[in-house]
């Protein structure tokens, strides 16, 4: 199933930006989430992102199972599935953007980008600019991110009981390492 994803999201590149001569993917980013509240923090990690780049226009596309997501406690991911992320109707967080500006993929270094696109989580899409660094070396390329989502930006409701145990703004980390591909 996670391969056919990324294929979807190969042939989704290649359409709308012509053939690429080559790309950078990976299945297997890290995804951090954090709830700092005052009762308990809430903290989730999920290791399936998926993801393709392309470095001649800058295209980026990340997708991410909710379900994907794992807790400290069982009761805290069936409550995030069920209850709030609401993940049998909206199973994905998708992320579709540019990378601006696009570092050149044959010179290695640190570069400080921003990520601007459509940020998808609870079928609700907003516009966003997120900061981060992309370092390139030899055949592979890392993503570092580091932003906050408002629960409200998504429209994902948290009971006013629960409002000391969740917090109305999340921390989003991002790792991920990319392979070059040729498409």
């Amino acid at each position: 199933m996670k391969k056919l994803g990324l294929y979807i999201f190969l042939l989704l590149l290649s359409t709308k930006a012509g053939l690429a001569q080559e790309i950078f993917q990976t299945n297997n980013a890290r995804i951090t989430f954090f709830s700092s509240a005052p009762i308990e923090d809430i903290k989730a990690v999920s290791k399936e992102g998926i993801s393709v780049y392309d470095p001649g226009t800058g295209e980026i596309i990340f997708k991410v199972r909710m379900r994907s997501f794992e807790f400290a406690k069982e009761l805290m991911r069936e409550h995030f599935n069920e209850n709030y992320i609401e993940s049998h109707k909206y199973p994905v967080a998708i992320f579709r953007g540019i990378i601006s500006p696009v570092p050149g993929i044959d010179s290695p270094g640190d570069y400080q980008v921003i990520f601007k696109g459509e940020l998808d989580i609870h079928g609700r899409s907003r516009p966003r600019e997120i900061p981060g660094n992309i370092i390139i070396q030899d055949d592979q390329l890392q993503l570092r991110t580091e932003f906050f989502v408002a629960n409200k930006d998504h429209e994902i409701k948290i009971p006013r009981l629960m409002f000391r145990n969740i917090a109305e703004v999340i921390k989003v980390t991002v790792h991920a390492n990319y392979k070059r591909r040729s498409p």
